[in-house]
């Protein structure tokens, strides 16, 4: 059985609840990603998504320029640890209805976990099935 940690991305990029959302958005262009990891002090406090900046920010009429993640992040996240294995990680996205996961060692960041990374390991009828559930 193969763990998150054979399949996570390590030391993802991430930003601080302080990094505007302007910032956090040239990030994600910059790595071709959807979702950032906030840490303050190694600390996962949060995630912020491109939906986030659309919804929480822009749709809003707040100043991209002045807002921080922090005030837009989701908190209060589904981690994933090192030793879980890629059916844990399959069904939490499932019932989370996201497609990464950050993992977590105590509250310290360590990787972050996409659902194409679990896909590409997995039993392939199941991982079809959760795929299924989170684009719902």
């Amino acid at each position: 059985m193969e763990h998150i940690k054979d399949v996570m991305t390590q030391n993802p990029t991430s930003c601080d609840p302080s990094t505007t959302v302007v910032e956090a958005a040239k990030v994600m262009a910059s790595e071709d990603v959807g979702s950032i990891p906030v840490v303050k002090d190694g600390r996962l406090v949060g995630m912020v998504t491109d939906r986030d900046i659309v919804l929480r920010a822009l749709a809003e009429g707040r100043d991209p320029t002045s807002t921080t993640v922090g005030e837009i992040a989701s908190s209060g996240l589904e981690t994933l640890s090192p030793d879980d294995d890629l059916d844990a990680a399959l069904r939490k996205m499932a019932s989370s209805q996201v497609r990464r996961l950050p993992v977590v060692e105590g509250d310290q960041l360590v990787g972050i976990v996409a659902q194409a990374d679990v896909a590409r390991r997995g039993d392939d009828s199941e991982t079809g099935q959760v795929v299924q559930e989170i684009s719902r």
